[in-house]
């Protein structure tokens, strides 16, 4: 059973930085996708980060040079550093992997960046 589980959430002030954690159960393959997506009330969920195959990194737009992706295969951790954040950044965060056809989501942890 797949399994992916978000930690790191908070309530930041805008120019803060912090660091979100997934633990990802059930996929033990390091050339499946794997990332972050986001969600702001009332708009698309969106990309932030995605290991499209190993050592390839993929992401949003409006995180580049700012968030950084990282992966311990060892651990079966996935992690997210956020710098220089802004109130736009406020979202929940959701892990993502991808086996096959499937998709596979965790329950998401919000992130508040307050001006």
């Amino acid at each position: 059973q797949v399994q992916l589980v978000e930690s790191g959430g908070g309530l930041v002030q805008s120019g803060e930085s912090l660091r979100l954690s997934c633990s990802i159960s059930g996929i033990n393959d390091n050339k499946k996708p794997m990332g972050w997506y986001r969600q702001a009330p009332g708009q698309e969920r969106e990309l932030v980060a995605l290991f499209t195959t190993p050592g390839v990194i993929v992401y949003g737009d409006s995180v580049k040079d700012r968030f950084t992706a990282s992966r311990d295969t060892a651990k079966n951790m996935l992690y997210l550093e956020m710098t220089t954040l802004k109130p736009e950044d406020t979202a929940i965060y959701y892990c993502y992997a991808r086996s096959g056809q499937t998709a596979y989501w965790g329950q998401g942890t919000q992130v508040t960046v307050s001006s």
